[in-house]
C-alpha cells in the first residue's frame, strides 16, 4: 500500500475533473479513484508519497476553491479502509455494529482511519456518497467498547468540519438485520 492517501470532493463534475488532472499533473500521484457521485458532485482519490499526496492536493485545493466541499490528505491510513470501500472485508464475529453518517465522502474516510485506530474495530463498508444524496456512511465491528470509542473518537474529529450528522452503536445486532448488511 501507499505511504499515503488524498481526496478532493467539488461540487460540479468539470471543476472536479480539472482538479483530478491537476492533481496527477502536479504531483507522482495514483488516481485510485475519480468519479461522479451523488448528487452530481465529483470526488478523486489518490495515493503516493506523503509529499506528492500533499502537493497534489494543495494544487487542486487552490485551482477550485469555490466548489471544493472537502479534501484530506492521510499519511499512513489504516489498511483496512480499501476493503471496506470495496466491499471485500471479513467479518468474523460480531458483538456490535457502530454506525457513523457524513453529510460529504471526505469526511468518513477520515472518520473511517481515525475509528479504526482508536480501537480494536472491523471496519465492514465505507459508502461513499454513491446512492445517498451526497451524504456518507461508514459501518463497523466490535466489542461494544471499542465500537463505541472507536465511533466517539471518530465523531469528535470530523464534527469540527461540521460535516458530522449521526452514529449510533448497537449491542448484539439482531441476525436478521445483520443478513441485510453483509
Amino acid at each position: 500500500m501507499q505511504k499515503a492517501i488524498g481526496m478532493i470532493e467539488f461540487k460540479t463534475v468539470a471543476s472536479g475533473i480539472t482538479a483530478a488532472d491537476l492533481m496527477v499533473k502536479t504531483a507522482a500521484v495514483e488516481l485510485l479513484e475519480a468519479q461522479v457521485v451523488c448528487p452530481g458532485k465529483y470526488i478523486a482519490l489518490i495515493a503516493g508519497d506523503l509529499s506528492a499526496v500533499n502537493a497534489a492536493v494543495a494544487s487542486a485545493r487552490r485551482y477550485g476553491a469555490e466548489n471544493l466541499i472537502g479534501d484530506f490528505v492521510l499519511g499512513n491510513p489504516d489498511a483496512s479502509i480499501f476493503p471496506a470501500i470495496y466491499g471485500t472485508s471479513e467479518i468474523g464475529k460480531v458483538s456490535a455494529l457502530g454506525i457513523l453518517e457524513t453529510y460529504d465522502a471526505a469526511s468518513i474516510i477520515v472518520a473511517a482511519d481515525i475509528a479504526a485506530k482508536t480501537a480494536i474495530v472491523s471496519l465492514i463498508e465505507l459508502r461513499i456518497a454513491k446512492g445517498m444524496c451526497g451524504k456518507s456512511y461508514l459501518l463497523l465491528t466490535g466489542e461494544v467498547a471499542a465500537c463505541t470509542a472507536a465511533i466517539e473518537k471518530a465523531r469528535e474529529a470530523i464534527k469540527e468540519n461540521g460535516m458530522y450528522l449521526d452514529s449510533s452503536v448497537i449491542a448484539n445486532p439482531d441476525p436478521k438485520l445483520w443478513q441485510t448488511i453483509v
